[in-house]
């Protein structure tokens, strides 16, 4: 489930430049390389594309064009040589403008604005053990679900706390709520989220996951106690 990459671009060696700051990225892959729209047209046509790099000044057909001839254009991060066209790209609802030549720390930025709206990254599988990608910093770490113990809201932060490690995010806990449901993971507390399969014992006040004390909260104590005897 890597984010798939197209790369439009009619100059090689800005094609390698992108393609060593894509290969530096987790869970990202190349899905193919083209040098002019008319080929990228045909790919996105026959291809899942998650996430474009698009040249701007190209032969035959610019890439402003082809985003403008796309009825659902993959999101797009923009790149070119020439400032003049930024605000023409931004109509166009781009992900980012990238001037040329493009360094990694640029790149990365517009990298995190993409991933904003999709913070994690899901490997799931019925038959397979479950995983997310939590992002912390700049470094994503896979994370096996059944090793977390427990998750806590720290404002606009998610401690995820495992067995080996401890985890802070920028995720809100009502969305990590929502990735986890169905998966063994009880929300007990506006600011806590538990995994059923790490409780060692529980009263009215509170609970215990593998020797942390968490607290209940009081307009989730019906929904634990059904929960937890049952």
């Amino acid at each position: 489930m890597n984010t798939r990459c197209l790369i439009v671009d009619d100059e090689p060696l800005a094609i390698q430049l992108l393609q060593k700051h894509i290969d530096q990225l987790p869970f990202f892959e190349i899905a193919a390389v083209c040098s002019n729209a008319i080929e990228a047209l045909g790919i996105l046509n026959h291809q899942p594309v998650d996430l474009l790099f698009l040249d701007i000044r190209m032969p035959r057909l610019s890439g402003l064009d082809l985003l403008k001839s796309l009825r659902n254009p993959p999101h797009t991060i923009l790149t070119t040589a020439y400032r003049e066209y930024a605000l023409d790209a931004f109509d166009l609802d781009v992900v980012d403008y990238l001037l040329k030549p493009v360094t990694f720390d640029r790149f990365f930025r517009s990298v995190e604005r993409y991933l904003q709206h999709q913070p994690m990254k899901k490997v799931l599988s019925s038959s397979e053990p479950q995983f997310i990608y939590l992002k912390s910093g700049y470094t994503y770490f896979k994370q096996d679900l059944q090793e977390i113990l427990f998750v806590e809201s720290r404002k606009d932060y998610i401690r995820v706390v495992t067995k080996e490690r401890t985890i802070v995010s920028k995720y809100k806990l009502s969305d990590m709520e929502k990735e986890l449901e169905g998966k063994g993971f009880l929300r007990i507390h506006r600011s806590y989220i538990a995994n059923l399969r790490h409780i060692t014992s529980f009263k009215a006040g509170g609970l215990v996951v593998a020797g942390n004390q968490l607290p209940i909260g009081d307009s989730y104590k019906a929904l634990v106690t059904a929960t937890i005897i049952r």
